[in-house]
């Protein structure tokens, strides 16, 4: 996998501030020849390491307002198979392969209680999979976000020098969850 050097870590804060911002403001906003700009885009995008727009949609806006994680244990001769089924499943966020007795950690979404039940089941249904247990999200209180890594050993980095990083929040301000 491609490593992320000073200058891509530059280029992505920025684009992390405004997605949609120009090769020329990017070019402008870091001091670097468009070119240089384009050409790490084009990488990125080549890499796959930027993420699809639609995962910074929050799906409370779809109407899934409740969140949950579906730990499954599963026969590991249908493994294939199992993951192939949970893609097919609109409400499978994610799926996870951690050490340990669990096989799967599955992060999923629901209308409310009894759609959730409804994915649960969809889950056990998978072919090879033997038992699931459910844990209900009650809140998000830390959201997905990787700013802080990009900021990681960048000169003036907030946590070193005590000074503001930019785009960081005001002092005295509630950081925005990304």
């Amino acid at each position: 996998m491609y490593q992320l050097d000073a200058t891509d870590r530059r280029l992505l804060l920025e684009l992390d501030a405004d997605p949609r911002m120009t090769v020329l403001m990017l070019a402008q906003r870091t001091g670097l020849a468009r070119g240089t700009v384009q050409a790490r885009l084009e990488r990125y995008r080549t890499e796959g390491l930027l993420r699809l727009a639609s995962t910074m949609v929050p799906p409370a806006a779809l109407g899934h307002r409740l969140a949950a994680t579906v730990s499954a244990e599963l026969d590991q001769h249908f493994l294939e198979d199992a993951i192939a089924a949970l893609r097919r499943i609109p409400e499978v966020l994610e799926c996870l392969a951690p050490a340990g007795e669990t096989d799967l950690v599955i992060r999923v979404v629901a209308r409310d209680p009894d759609d959730l039940y409804r994915v649960a089941e969809d889950i056990r249904l998978c072919p090879g999979i033997v038992r699931t247990s459910t844990s209900v999200y009650l809140r998000e209180v830390i959201g997905y976000r990787v700013r802080p890594l990009l900021r990681e050993g960048l000169p003036g980095r907030a946590a070193a020098s005590g000074s503001p990083v930019p785009g960081s929040p005001a002092p005295g301000r509630r950081p925005e969850v990304r």
